[in-house]
């Protein structure tokens, strides 16, 4: 019975996703919605033969490497990968390491609010996706920065701001719980490794073990073009792929807000 229920979550989950949602150009000539069990195959690094005995309860059971290449191939939530996982009669394990890409519609987001600055953090703090106020604002995002490097190893630009000593304990306590998620994530281990070695304000702060949770913020920052800012700073977190979206937004009227509106980039 497993092994049958196994088999009809990977077909559906193969049926609803569309080639868009993998990256994948839109193919007219499809006669069916979702994506072909060779293109699974493939996403997956696994052969053809191997995905369709698996889709038709013929296969052996699916080991802990196997799984997660599915997890990644059929682009499952943490939910849906625990799911998986027992299906498979496995114990999960833990994630190989935080999700990187963005969803469409989260993205998609960002491109409508151009009057806000919106930036998109993965749970190690490298930003992932922004907008064009993001980037006239905070700037070299193209490089695609990491913030925690930002602040504690002035890596990239940087800004005077009221909130430094708080946003360095906000970093800290994301990036604790970035460990405990995924501990096999080699990404995140160089970038700790990186943080130790090369700030005592870092170490401090870890092993104080703060514990902050998203919120809305307000804090002065020193734009070398705009001058002097207030600014408010609220979370939209993502809970399936661990991330956040960061809006930076002023007061409607003030000062701040005409400053802003004169960094928008124009067309």
């Amino acid at each position: 019975m497993a092994r049958q229920e196994l088999a009809r979550f990977l077909r559906d989950r193969r049926e609803t996703l569309r080639p868009s949602d993998v990256g994948m150009p839109a193919d007219r000539r499809r006669r069916t919605p979702g994506l072909r069990r060779e293109e699974v195959a493939d996403l997956a690094h696994m052969s053809v033969d191997y995905y369709a005995r698996l889709e038709q309860a013929r296969g052996p059971r699916p080991s802990p490497r196997i799984l997660d290449a599915l997890t990644g191939a059929l682009r499952l939530t943490p939910a849906e990968r625990t799911h998986l996982f027992q299906l498979a009669g496995t114990s999960p394990t833990p994630p190989p390491g935080p999700a990187r890409r963005v969803r469409p519609h989260v993205a998609e987001l960002l491109r409508r609010i151009p009057g806000t600055a919106a930036i998109v953090t993965d749970a190690a703090y490298d930003v992932i996706a922004w907008n064009p106020l993001a980037e006239a604002l905070l700037g070299d995002l193209g490089t695609r920065p990491n913030l925690a490097r930002r602040r504690f190893l002035g890596a990239g630009r940087a800004y005077e701001s009221s909130s430094a000593e708080e946003f360095g304990h906000i970093v800290v306590s994301r990036l604790r719980r970035g460990a405990d998620r995924y501990p096999r994530d080699e990404a995140l281990g160089r970038l700790l490794a990186e943080l130790r070695a090369g700030s005592e304000e870092f170490v401090q702060i870890w092993d104080e073990n703060p514990v902050h949770a998203p919120g809305h913020r307000t804090k002065v920052v020193t734009h070398p073009e705009a001058g002097r800012l207030r600014l408010n700073c609220d979370v939209l977190t993502v809970p399936d792929d661990d991330q956040q979206v960061v809006f930076i937004t002023a007061d409607p009227g003030t000062a701040s807000a005409r400053a802003l509106r004169r960094l928008l980039p124009t067309a």
